[in-house]
């Protein structure tokens, strides 16, 4: 039980639409990630995300509009809501999530950028 700095544990890898987790509640997993560009469409059947803002603003889109979060915000994506995580403008968000732990990265969706594993900082 010690306590956690964000921003330190950011500085500890440089790698976008890379997660990786610094502590488990429950059966939930925080995670840090840097994202840049545009992500991949994909839904959560069983699962929802929560993504904070740390840094930057993160333009998640829905097939209907696209929500700006801007830093200090956070939203949450129902299971079963298609989305896509972007940024705009070669900017770097850097985003916490809060997710089950076997909620898969890119759910049913396989892509490049889809990881199995997330390394522990």
């Amino acid at each position: 039980m010690k306590a956690i700095n964000i921003k330190d544990k950011f500085l500890k890898f440089n790698k976008n639409w890379h997660p990786h987790q610094v502590a488990v509640v429950d059966d939930m997993q925080v995670i840090l990630a840097k994202l840049k560009g545009e992500f991949v469409w994909h839904s959560h059947d069983n699962e929802d995300e929560l993504f904070q803002v740390v840094k930057g603003t993160l333009h998640m889109q829905f097939r209907d509009r696209t929500e700006v979060v801007n830093e200090g915000e956070f939203i949450v994506v129902p299971k079963g809501v298609e989305h896509n995580p972007t940024t705009l403008n070669d900017e770097e968000v850097h985003v916490l999530l809060f997710e089950k732990l076997n909620t898969a990265h890119t759910g049913n969706v396989k892509h490049e950028r889809t990881q199995t594993e997330y390394p522990k900082i």
